[in-house]
């Protein structure tokens, strides 16, 4: 049964990096029994479960075609284009077949309950499996705290919202932080302020003088591989804004939506110097497995719990996502695929640290050291013109970010950075990139 799904997962993994495009003969049975060292009958079901994907097709009397696919996504993409930009999941690592088996198994599990509306808390048994599976990230809390969002976007909505119990009303966020985050606090009105953050870190006295007196009922942070900026808290950072959350009563939103991508499983979150009373912990699924999953998790204080419930008051989450995910998480699957990507990303952030080295020089970019995750950031002189440099990327086929958008509209104190993502670059792409911005910037403005 391995070597099966082994020689489909190939097939698919071929066909995707093109060596064998729309239209094209795929090798006969016996061939591929052949190259694949196993029966005719394996490859036979092999290519019929492809066929049934509509990945390819039969000819009678000729033999098997890879589908042509108009309208695909990646056919509208610039093969040339080095995407810097995206933070969209490797499509080509996404776990196809073992999802694919998930969902049928979870239609079978759950077939009355996928008609009815469902619990606002979230798909119950599936909240069971949450408890352990968040314990391994030194998350420990009970069934009854945690709620089951819409993705992580979800419960952050509701929380900038709702009324806090320490009747204060003001959100602090990082500067710079998760962009549509600041876009969303700033459309509906919500009091917000702003703290520098750098590769450095946070100084930690501004935050005690905002939290002693700033009227802030919660932080919003990323104390783990912070988008834009991809660096990570110390464990001491961690526990000093925890034991001045508890201080002040100023609860903190701890948004760790990277935390499966790390490969420093030593690196706890807030949470785990807390132990809840006063961080709210954001879980989400779609960086690991795809966006369009949209489940994620909050595990909320005993004091927020009421407030919540009354402000996601309806069971918007999908029961089948909810399902196909639980069935996921409890047979080994995701733990298998968190380390494959892991393990993936981490090769591209060694290969971009690697090119930096090799080409950055003294004076041009700052750029810190970032093992895993998908993120990091160059730092910019003040002089330089970002929206000269970017048109001149474009012209090199290269996409990145600017800082501009991660920061709030009011806000003065701005550092000059492109964003990077390695999370749809291989290897050769990301050294082709990192010598083009190193060039460009080198040159200034002339």
């Amino acid at each position: 049964m391995k070597k099966y799904f082994a020689i489909i997962t190939d097939m698919e993994n071929k066909i995707r990096q093109g060596m064998y495009p729309p239209g094209q003969k795929l090798p006969s049975v016996r061939s591929a029994a052949e190259a694949y060292g196993c029966s005719i009958s394996t490859i036979t079901r092999a290519y019929a479960e492809l066929e049934k994907r509509h990945i390819i097709y039969s000819v009678p009397q000729s033999g098997f075609y890879v589908v042509v696919k108009p309208g695909d996504w990646r056919d509208s993409r610039d093969s040339n284009m080095i995407y810097f930009a995206t933070v969209l999941p490797d499509v080509e690592a996404f776990p196809y077949l073992d999802f694919q088996h998930c969902l049928n198994k979870a239609i079978d599990i759950y077939k009355y309950d996928l008609f009815t509306y469902g619990d606002p808390l979230g798909l119950e048994s599936f909240r069971h499996t949450l408890v352990s599976h968040l314990a391994n990230d030194q998350v420990f809390t009970k069934i009854e705290r945690i709620f089951v969002t819409s993705g992580a976007q979800q419960a952050l909505e509701v929380l900038a919202k709702m009324p806090f119990p320490n009747g204060k009303e003001t959100v602090l966020v990082e500067q710079p932080s998760y962009d549509r985050y600041l876009q969303f606090l700033e459309r509906e009105g919500v009091p917000v302020y702003g703290i520098a953050r750098t590769a450095a870190g946070i100084d930690l006295q501004e935050l005690e003088g905002w939290f002693k007196s700033g009227n802030i009922k919660f932080f919003y942070t990323m104390s783990r591989y912070h988008n834009p900026l991809g660096t990570s808290y110390s464990a001491e950072e961690k526990r000093i804004i925890a034991k001045l959350a508890r201080k002040y009563d100023v609860f903190i939103v701890e948004d760790d939506y990277m935390a499966d991508l790390g490969a420093d499983r030593q690196s706890d979150p807030i949470y785990a110097y807390d132990g809840g009373s006063h961080v709210i912990y954001v879980k989400s699924f779609s960086k690991i497995i795809f966006p369009g999953l949209r489940v994620g998790a909050v595990v909320l204080p005993e004091r927020l719990l009421k407030t919540f419930h009354a402000y996601k008051i309806y069971p918007d989450t999908s029961l089948l996502s909810q399902a196909a995910l639980e069935v996921y998480i409890k047979n080994g699957m995701y733990e298998r695929h968190k380390r494959k990507i892991g393990s993936l990303y981490a090769s591209r952030m060694l290969a971009l640290n690697e090119s930096v080295e090799r080409y950055n020089e003294p004076g041009i970019m700052e750029v810190p050291y970032i093992p895993s995750g998908i993120y990091t950031h160059f730092k910019l002189k003040p002089t330089v013109n970002v929206e000269r440099l970017l048109k001149r990327l474009a012209a090199r086929n290269i996409s990145v970010l600017s800082s501009k958008g991660f920061y709030l509209s009011n806000y003065l104190e701005r550092e000059k950075f492109l964003r990077i993502s390695i999370s749809q670059t291989k290897p050769e792409g990301i050294d082709e990139g990192v010598k083009a911005i190193v060039e460009e910037v080198r040159k200034g403005d002339r």
